[in-house]
């Protein structure tokens, strides 16, 4: 098994991506059963319910603007496989992936809102960035990097 090398700035503008991403598209399997439950619904007031959220999220994926307005905590799930190599990074991983999060949540063309405060001991000032995130790390067998991202809000 060969080592696959992950470099800081592809992990950084991948974070960056991944929120972006999650904040204006549904996975295309909710729509799908959404669509399905809108088919099927005989009360009118729920059909209209579900047409809306339908509506929205069309607008949403196709404005790229987040599908609500708070776009929640960085939450990143690593499983790093233990013949993944990290090359180039000026930090510790943690330090990218912040760095990706606070990119992604202060992007000029969809801005995501921040609220996340700093250590709440003495002040709770937002950090207007949303980081720190929350960072799970799993080590695995394997030469690959899986990141999976959640905005919970």
């Amino acid at each position: 098994m060969s080592t696959t090398v992950i470099r800081q700035d592809d992990l950084i503008e991948s974070i960056a991506a991944a929120f972006q991403y999650i904040s204006y598209y549904h996975p295309a399997d909710y729509i799908e059963h959404l669509a399905r439950a809108y088919a099927r619904e005989q009360s009118p007031a729920a059909k209209d319910a579900i047409a809306q959220i339908l509506t929205n999220s069309r607008m949403s994926a196709e404005g790229h603007r987040p599908m609500c307005q708070d776009t929640g905590i960085a939450n990143v799930f690593l499983k790093i496989g233990m013949d993944v190599r990290f090359e180039g990074f000026s930090g510790s991983l943690d330090d990218a992936i912040n760095e990706g999060v606070r990119r992604a949540y202060n992007h000029p063309d969809n801005t995501l809102r921040a609220s996340v405060v700093a250590d709440p001991q003495f002040a709770r000032k937002n950090t207007k960035d949303n980081t720190p995130a929350v960072i799970f790390t799993e080590m695995v067998p394997g030469n690959t990097l899986d990141v999976t991202v959640a905005a919970k809000g």
